[in-house]
């Protein structure tokens, strides 16, 4: 039973010690993190040695950057293949993101969807609230892609896109547009958009003359697939994470 005595401060777990779990270095750099004035508690700077918190609920930050402390919570990032359903099971008996990821133990769920046929960047967590926000349209979350078009692209294609094409549910606007590449009749663009409507960009491409060859997603707002092969698995780097939480005001 907890002591009534003791002040929520008085609980819980030393924040050094917590700091060093989450990976911020050794239990004396870390103290050496509050006494400089760089850790935070639920937005209260802390300066002194000794502060005890609840790594599960507490929000701790340091140099304004969220740390992950809450255990038993996962944040990954996977490159998923062309071909392969975005679920956890397929009752046709397709492949699935499940699939890749059926040796963990967690419980795990896609942040939003890539369709079959698109490749690229898919983060899969168990933090129900962080997956709940990063798919609400209000938070307008970043998402970069790379699509093979037959060229050549007009000029004003992306002035379009910009400016907004009407759908058969509504007009799409793109954030930005930029051409990346072009060999013989081969057009690689970027696309950026916050929109999370299915097949979005097939459908915008589409719709101004450019049926897609191949998509990939290459970016979640502050999280980039870079080098990361088809089919495998990562976790969220720190600073990634802590503007994934940023991104959504968490």
């Amino acid at each position: 039973m907890n002591d009534p005595a003791r002040s929520p401060e008085e609980e819980g777990i030393r924040l050094q010690k917590v700091l060093a779990a989450a990976g911020l270095g050794s239990r004396r750099a870390c103290e050496a993190l509050i006494e400089a004035g760089r850790v935070s508690v639920n937005d209260a700077l802390v300066t002194a040695q000794g502060r005890r918190v609840d790594p599960a609920t507490d929000v701790i930050r340091v140099d304004t950057m969220r740390i992950n402390t809450a255990p038993g919570l996962v944040y990954l990032a996977l490159n998923k293949p062309r071909g392969y359903v975005t679920a956890m099971s397929d009752p046709e008996g397709r492949p699935t993101v499940g699939d890749l990821v059926a040796d963990r133990p967690e419980r795990l769920f896609h942040v939003g969807r890539l369709d079959a046929e698109t490749e690229g960047l898919l983060l899969l967590t168990n933090d129900g609230e962080l997956a709940h926000r990063l798919a609400h349209p209000s938070y307008e979350v970043p998402k970069t892609y790379l699509a093979e078009v037959l060229g050549p692209v007009a000029r004003d294609v992306g002035r379009r896109l910009r400016d907004g094409v009407e759908l058969d549910d509504g007009i799409v606007r793109v954030d930005s547009f930029r051409l990346v590449d072009s060999t013989a009749n081969r057009v690689l663009l970027e696309i950026v958009l916050h929109e999370g409507r299915k097949h979005i960009v097939r459908r915008a491409l589409a719709e101004v003359g450019h049926p897609v060859q191949r998509l990939v997603r290459t970016s979640i707002g502050p999280v980039q697939l870079g080098g990361q092969k088809a089919g495998k698995i990562r976790t969220l780097r720190r600073e990634e994470l802590a503007g994934v939480f940023a991104l959504v005001g968490m």
